[in-house]
């Protein structure tokens, strides 16, 4: 599943007030980098609900950046960590991978 993070639903929310944009914007850039390493640090330990949980956080991430299958994806993958499942890991960590390289592109401050 590739798909590409935009902006379209931040924009939509602000309604072309651009420092509303930018400080929506510079919260993701903030909290996703703390959340994409607490969850690889719960998933090296085996924590697996308690990384379930930071998948939880992300996923409305993906919601934001308007990357809708992703997000249903890790709706999945929140509830296979419940129970120990593991399968969509590497395609969990190629979103991860493109949503770190897309905020940053976008890096506003």
């Amino acid at each position: 599943m590739t798909e590409t993070p935009n902006l379209n639903y931040i924009k939509e929310v602000a309604g072309g007030n651009e420092e509303f944009e930018k400080k929506f914007l510079n919260i993701i850039q903030d909290e996703f980098p703390r959340e994409k390493e607490e969850y690889l640090k719960f998933l090296g330990s085996g924590e697996l609900e308690e990384a379930g949980k930071v998948v939880h956080k992300i996923k409305h991430k993906l919601g934001i950046l308007s990357m809708n299958g992703s997000y249903h994806m890790a709706i999945q993958y929140e509830e296979d960590l419940k129970y120990g499942e593991m399968k969509l890991k590497e395609d969990f960590f190629r979103i991860l991978q493109t949503v770190e390289a897309f905020i940053f592109k976008n890096y506003v401050s």
